[in-house]
């Protein structure tokens, strides 16, 4: 059975030395139940929603997703693990694209941090 909790993890407005506010953490900070035993990740929101899509993919709940990614990896911790897992299923379908489809001549458009942040809201 999934167990997921979803919460914002400590979002603090920090004060710099000149006065100025710094960015609040987009990270997003979750319970999740793996192997029977309740753990908290944290992860900004891009990667929680890449995940829930593979997970969906491949007929899997983020559970069971999460406790496979746990067992395969071999070194950090295991927010690190989640997002190496995700930037490595996305380049593979990236891999898989004809070469002559893409136009290497257009330039790469390149997302900014707040439409990536933004996009699973």
């Amino acid at each position: 059975m999934q167990s997921v909790a979803s919460k914002p993890a400590a979002i603090w407005i920090s004060i710099g030395l000149k006065g100025e506010k710094l960015m609040k953490s987009p990270v997003i900070k979750r319970s999740i139940v793996i192997a029977g035993h309740k753990t908290s990740v944290s992860l900004e929101d891009a990667f929680w929603q890449g995940l829930k899509d593979i997970a969906g993919a491949r007929d899997m709940t983020l559970s069971e997703l999460v406790a496979t990614i746990d067992t395969d990896r071999r070194h950090g911790n295991l927010s690190s693990g989640i997002r190496l897992f995700v930037l490595d299923y996305y380049r593979s379908q990236v891999e898989e694209l004809p070469k002559e489809s893409a136009d290497l001549n257009e330039p790469i458009q390149f997302r900014t941090v707040a439409s990536v942040v933004g996009a699973g809201r």
